[in-house]
């Protein structure tokens, strides 16, 4: 009888501790966010906010609290046509897309953000 009852609830154990098992294997399965991801040299970044300063001498605008680098290479637009750093000014909302380069935050594109119409 001690047998029987000692075989029953080391089954029982068994049958409660295969579930956990399978439930810790799938939280490192294959299937993991993209963010998850190790970044490559090819990732871009988003980034949005007010503009709270704009430096057309060193060529960056400061958005929030990053600085990003505007290159030469760096797709500006304003109202939907090709813009220039210049045309942006403290207050404007902006959006875009920035690649890092060590420390550097290098914008590839710098757009205004207006909101859609409702």
């Amino acid at each position: 009888m001690k047998k029987s009852i000692a075989l029953l609830t080391i089954a029982a154990a068994a049958l409660i501790a295969v579930p956990s098992a399978v439930r810790a294997e799938d939280s490192t399965s294959t299937n993991a966010p993209a963010f998850n991801l190790p970044a490559t040299g090819k990732k871009h970044n988003q980034f949005h906010g007010k503009i709270v300063a704009v430096d057309t001498t060193a060529m960056t605008v400061t958005v929030g609290t990053k600085t990003f680098n505007v290159t030469s290479t760096t797709k500006i637009t304003k109202d939907g046509k090709p813009a220039t750093l210049a045309d942006f000014a403290v207050g404007d909302v902006v959006a875009g897309n920035f690649k890092k380069d060590g420390e550097k935050l290098n914008a590839t594109t710098l757009h205004e953000h207006k909101k859609k119409a409702e």
